[in-house]
């Protein structure tokens, strides 16, 4: 089973913010349930200094904090991982050919990661695709420098998924994340659930018929559903008995 690396208090503090049900949290409701992961008050609201002085969250008038608006897009794509807004597959593949050259290099760097987001794997230089399992909101920037295409390989899809995707590595990770998640420790179970999140943005959400046996996907995805539930009742619980803060 890979090592978790552990969580600092600045991970441990967005991922309780990102697993949030309502837009902002007192300092109150993140030392209470910061307490129980392991973390000491002292070190959590020098962290919220920092992190307010960083812009990673943002402090209102009646002293709550919420995301940053980088960190809130953040959100909004740990969500779509979790629930992944799919359609029926009939074997076509989205193909995105990025068209216009002469970009600079932070630019070309920015237009990987967006294709990387949409889950998209590179099949050559300026060569995206994916199976058109998933219904995709295409952003302006790619719009504006790639055309985008539907077709199928031929003539098994499973091998390219193969290239495409380091499908055994994520799912060996995947289990190990399950299986940190389902012991009692505490601090063991929130480092799986913070790092889950981020695990799940690199998921391709394959169709089924390409995926290799006992796949973890939606085992990960419903188990870190489940424990974001959790660990806002328990923040909830512990803030209505009163901890210190």
């Amino acid at each position: 089973m890979p090592e978790l690396k552990p969580v600092t208090t600045r991970s441990a503090l967005l991922t309780l913010l990102l697993a949030a049900e309502v837009p902002s949290l007192s300092a109150r409701e993140l030392v209470a349930a910061s307490s129980v992961v392991g973390f000491a008050e002292p070190a959590v609201r020098v962290a919220l200094s920092r992190m307010t002085a960083a812009g990673d969250v943002v402090r209102d008038e009646d002293g709550r904090y919420g995301l940053s608006s980088r960190l809130r897009e953040r959100q909004r794509r740990q969500e779509q991982a979790a629930h992944p807004d799919l359609r029926e597959w009939e074997g076509g593949w989205d193909l995105v050919v990025v068209t216009t050259a002469g970009r600079a290099a932070a630019d070309r760097a920015d237009l990987r990661a967006e294709l990387a987001a949409l889950r998209l794997g590179e099949l050559r230089e300026g060569v995206w695709t994916r199976p058109a399992n998933l219904r995709l909101d295409w952003p302006g920037s790619v719009e504006e420098v790639c055309d985008r295409f539907v077709g199928a390989p031929v003539p098994d899809a499973a091998p390219l998924a193969a290239r495409l995707w380091d499908l055994a590595g994520w799912a060996d990770t995947a289990r190990a994340l399950l299986a940190a998640t389902a012991t009692e420790d505490p601090v063991l179970r929130f480092t799986a659930c913070a790092t889950s999140g981020r695990h799940l943005l690199a998921d391709p959400v394959l169709p089924a018929a390409l995926l290799p046996a006992d796949w973890p996907g939606d085992e990960l995805r419903a188990s870190h559903v489940a424990y974001k539930a959790w660990i806002n009742d328990v923040r909830r619980s512990l803030v209505a008995s009163g901890p210190a803060g």
